[in-house]
């Protein structure tokens, strides 16, 4: 027990430990967390969602669109954490899948970050968080299995589970010196692998299992929503790797930033076949149920505001595309984060005001009503977002540490034990 502590300790230790602009970034992630506190203050001790910028005609809104996108940030370490333990045999693992090696913590690191970030979300969505004791099994009524939602409370937090446990008994090893028990590990790996699938499919039956909502309802969702997850999840995955790679000793070849990169470009023209597929679809009939979509492409009886961020997402993806598929670009290290960043955010703005919110208009008696977000929704959101990469730029530089051989025990000095 007092080794474990020991790691915990030297872990947040190193963690919090980098130069002025390590402190910088933390700092203007820090100030973001003011307004956030002031916006807890009014909707959830003071006001309640009456602060919020939801109707009766659009009840899911910002904070649904960041909860559904983070869910596929979650999901999307398994880009790495596949092909590592999955796609090759031991025998392979000295070529391209050898090179992802320090790249599955990473991974597990973002998976943990994101799933949090599920959590921050939903609790600002719900009106009364206080009383989330109600779906505890035992104590209220949990409604298993006829809630979708309680299937997603279910999938996301086992998820989390099995993230925790897969990466830090990883890093513990490597802090100790000591040999994996490789049948515990794996066995946890090789549950967590399909999980990952399972939480961005619930999430998407949490919608398409709605036939009031036309945007929604169809059975392409689960498939199109892990798709954009791997494009835009592997995407912010690079930028980590890239800067690690620059700022600290952490050895990360070029063919494992090519290998997630063409993971990267290749989901994300299924994404767009996707997304391309369902504007047909719901356009060439152009019956009453082409409504939603009509009106996030071109607007509809003067209501307009979300057509910008739906062209913005569809030109954001189809130029990231485009320009990912030139390898001379794919693997130019300079321009290849700017793409990813850009490409995370095409992917955001589709999930929420490209998806979640046109999906509300027109409501299903028909009503026509448009959305706008108020500064305390604002103020929360960029707050949780600074909460989440503050909690990942913390957790991802303490498991660089512990790669690198940094974060180590004192009787694991000079011990060499392979840890896959």
């Amino acid at each position: 027990m007092q080794t474990k502590i020991q790691f915990v300790r030297d872990f947040f230790c190193y963690a919090l430990k980098g130069d002025s602009r390590y402190y910088t970034w933390l700092g203007i992630l820090g100030i973001l967390v003011i307004p956030w506190a002031y916006g807890s203050y009014e909707q959830l001790i003071t006001n309640g969602l009456i602060v919020a910028g939801f109707t009766d005609q659009i009840s899911w809104a910002m904070y649904e669109g960041n909860f559904i996108f983070l869910v596929g940030v979650a999901a999307a370490a398994v880009t790495v954490v596949f092909p590592y333990y999955v796609y090759s045999s031991p025998q392979d693992r000295r070529g391209t899948v050898k090179s992802l090696k320090n790249v599955v913590l990473i991974g597990e690191m973002l998976a943990i970050t994101a799933v949090t970030m599920v959590m921050l979300f939903i609790i600002y969505h719900m009106g009364r968080p206080d009383r989330l004791w109600h779906i505890i099994p035992g104590i209220g009524i949990f409604n298993f299995p006829n809630s979708m939602l309680t299937w997603d409370v279910l999938v996301l937090n086992i998820y989390l589970v099995l993230n925790i446990a897969c990466g830090f008994y990883n890093m513990y090893k490597r802090y100790t010196g000591e040999p994996m028990n490789e049948n515990f590990y794996k066995t946890l790996v090789y549950i967590a692998i399909p999980w990952a699938l399972s939480i961005h499919t619930v999430t998407a039956f949490l919608i398409n299992t709605m036939p009031p909502r036309p945007m929604w309802f169809h059975s392409m969702m689960p498939i199109k929503f892990i798709s954009t997850a791997f494009a835009g999840g592997s995407a912010i995955i690079i930028v980590a790797l890239l800067v690690y790679r620059k700022y600290t000793k952490l050895e990360i070849p070029d063919k494992a930033i090519n290998f997630i990169s063409q993971i990267t470009v290749w989901c994300l023209g299924i994404a767009l076949f996707l997304i391309m597929s369902e504007i047909v679809t719901e356009l060439y009939p152009s019956t009453e149920h082409s409504f939603q979509i009509k009106y996030s492409l071109f607007g509809m009886f003067g209501l307009s505001k979300l057509v910008p961020w739906m062209w913005a997402s569809l030109i954001i993806l189809i130029v990231s595309f485009i320009l990912l598929m030139i390898p001379s670009v794919r693997k130019n290290y300079t321009v290849l984060p700017v793409i990813c960043v850009i490409l995370f955010i095409g992917i955001w703005i589709e999930k929420g005001m490209a998806l979640v919110i046109p999906g509300m208009v027109p409501s299903p008696i028909g009503e026509f009503s448009e959305y706008t977000p108020t500064w305390i929704e604002i103020f929360i959101t960029a707050g949780n977002w600074a909460i989440g990469l503050i909690m990942f730029t913390i957790l991802s530089k303490g498991a660089v540490g512990v790669m690198i051989g940094e974060v180590r025990h004192p009787s694991a000095v000079g011990k060499a034990v392979e840890h896959h």
